[in-house]
């Protein structure tokens, strides 16, 4: 994450504008103590008096010069409004610097914040499909969204309030040490003791902050999965299970919360406390050397006045640094996410595939998915020649997502290799891999925006060839009789559309592609029996001179197919036309009796 520097740099130099103010303001008050006390002196005698102080320090270039001092007016009153008039001035100018300090810092903030959400979710985007898989797009989206909301409170705290209070109290201990050495370093014996428990308060907030946003990430999830399927939930009656699943999670958010409830709770009475005994202590200390004489009352007066004002200053930075505490451990998992490998296929220099037109090959390719006791692919091995259209069959589970998976590279083979006209798709850069593969899933993905920009997602296509690829698709009719046609914006995920119009925008998306490839996966399994027919004829002539890889469960689709590859528990055990594997394979047979009639007649 960068830092808009000269921005940040301009804030630091508002907040040395703004100490310098303050410490001039606390000086200025010494003259007015003493009238208050009773030793009244106009403005030429102060300056006369601060000559001699520098001239003994060696700083007689600072001096006050003669013809200023005999300009200055010698009666105490007058002397004593013009200080005031000087301390108003200060306080207006501290104001303004104290505010543009703010108004800087706070936009150093939110554009770093931007930045870093940028690229988080960008590298959520380039991360390998199975990391995301394995924790979840809940656990990605919650720390791109809730993280960087907590850890932009911590950089505003860190850079608005903590570098501020900080010189500002630095400033005031400066004046303090310039009045009164003894009491200002009496003062300060109490910083280690005040170090030790914010820190062993702020190592506590931090533990139970980073487990409050892994339960907020988990809360994420459960909400999205109950609200997303909602119409599950309503049809297996299951609000009360959903509701009682939540609030689990929600329960055990809270106890992470309440731990650093009770630490941050605890911080600003222990420091106060400590703050006052040290006080008392050294005002008694000095009260007696007051009495006695030997420290003017004048300087101790306003010695603990710029001490208080320190320490009024420096009071918040508990807070502060609880604040950042707890901002720490956001900031931890948003670059976990962000320093996480890029999928492979990206890297610069490799090679373009050229357009396919031989074959595609699984050389012994095996994957096993995170936490399996078993591979979901093992060892398969198969040629399928340009051109042909290919189903995979096999019961639910057996590796036939997983396999045509690998051809996109959404999964890498762990051992084996997929080749596409003879070369090894991990040679090749991803994007042009993908560029010639379009892909139609068993659930159409709807994006936010219009259907036009829905079907040409990815493709940068005219009107005119998206709205040719949606008469192909058969939607041109359902699309043209909405309010607004091809420029309509469906509901979120596509709700308004029956599922079958859905399906459809999904196949004219892969059309508008013009791929070398096909990959559908149960692709007319939501399209009415009414336009199924058509759906089927649209794409057996789109495939014509491409390679369709099709997973399918209909007896119809499965027996057009120039070949069947049939998969169970993650191999291949058989390949061949209907006929033949009706006659040899028995895994083959039994789908035919069983599973091909009961989706059919359904």
């Amino acid at each position: 994450m960068s830092l808009d520097w000269p921005t940040l740099l301009l804030a630091l130099a508002m907040v040395v504008v703004s100490g310098v103010l303050l410490g001039v303001g606390l000086l200025a008050a010494l003259p007015v103590i003493e009238s208050i006390l009773g030793k009244s002196q106009g403005l030429p005698q102060l300056a006369t008096r601060l000559n001699g102080s520098l001239a003994e320090k060696g700083l007689a270039w600072a001096q006050v010069p003669d013809s200023t001092i005999a300009m200055l007016p010698p009666d105490p009153f007058m002397s004593l409004a013009w200080i005031m008039g000087a301390v108003a001035i200060l306080t207006v100018l501290g104001s303004a610097a104290t505010f543009l300090h703010a108004y800087l810092s706070q936009t150093v903030v939110n554009r770093a914040v931007t930045r870093l959400r940028r690229e988080a979710f960008s590298a959520a985007l380039r991360a390998p499909l199975r990391l995301v898989m394995s924790g979840g797009p809940s656990d990605a989206i919650s720390r791109i969204v809730n993280d960087s909301a907590q850890f932009s409170n911590g950089l505003t705290s860190l850079l608005s309030k903590a570098v501020l209070q900080v010189g500002k109290g630095i400033t005031a201990v400066v004046v303090a040490l310039v009045l009164n050495p003894t009491v200002a370093l009496a003062a300060l014996l109490l910083t280690p003791v005040l170090y030790t428990v914010i820190r062993k308060l702020g190592k506590r907030i931090k533990r139970a902050s980073g487990r409050a946003l892994e339960g907020q990430a988990q809360l994420y999830t459960a909400a999205n999965q109950s609200l997303s399927s909602l119409r599950v939930v309503k049809a297996h009656t299951s609000e009360r299970y959903e509701a009682a699943r939540f609030h689990r999670v929600n329960k055990q958010m809270l106890r992470e919360l309440n731990r650093v409830r009770t630490a941050r709770a605890l911080a600003s009475p222990l420091t106060e406390t400590l703050s006052i005994f040290v006080l008392c202590g050294i005002v008694l200390v000095v009260g007696r050397a007051i009495v006695s004489g030997k420290i003017a009352a004048a300087e101790f007066v306003l010695a603990i006045g710029a001490l208080a004002v320190a320490g009024a200053s420096l009071k918040p930075l508990t807070g502060i640094i609880n604040d950042i505490q707890t901002s720490a451990p956001a900031a931890r998992r948003l670059l976990d996410l962000m320093h996480a490998a890029p999928e492979p296929g990206h890297e610069r220099g490799l090679a373009r595939l050229a357009r396919h037109v031989q074959s595609i090959e699984f050389r012994g390719v095996s994957y096993t998915y995170e936490g399996s006791p078993r591979h979901a692919v093992d060892g398969a091995s198969l040629v399928v020649k340009h051109g042909s259209r290919v189903a995979f069959v096999g019961p639910n589970g057996c590796g036939k997502t997983t396999l045509l998976s690998l051809v996109p590279r959404l999964l890498e083979a762990e051992s084996g290799e997929v080749l596409i006209d003879g070369v090894p798709i991990r040679s090749v850069g991803v994007r042009s891999l993908r560029r010639q593969i379009g892909v139609v899933t068993q659930d159409a993905v709807l994006f936010a925006g219009s259907i036009g920009e829905n079907i040409a997602y990815g493709t940068p296509a005219t009107r005119a060839e998206v709205e040719g690829a949606a008469r192909k698709a058969r939607a041109h009719d359902f699309i043209m009789a909405m309010s607004n046609g091809y420029d309509s914006v469906p509901a979120e995920g596509g709700v308004g559309l029956s599922g079958g119009q859905r399906q459809r925008i999904a196949i004219a998306r892969a059309i508008l592609r013009d791929p070398a490839i096909l990959i559908l996966h149960e692709a007319t399994s939501m399209i009415d029996a009414d336009s199924e027919a058509q759906i089927s004829a649209a794409l057996a002539e789109f495939s014509r001179g491409r390679t369709s890889l099709i997973v399918a469960h209909r007896f119809a689709t499965v027996v057009s197919c120039d070949q069947i590859v049939v998969m169970d528990q993650g191999r291949i055990v058989g390949i061949g036309t209907h006929a033949e594997l009706n006659a040899t394979c028995p895994t083959y047979q039994q789908l035919a009796r069983h599973q091909f009639a009961a989706t059919d007649a359904a």
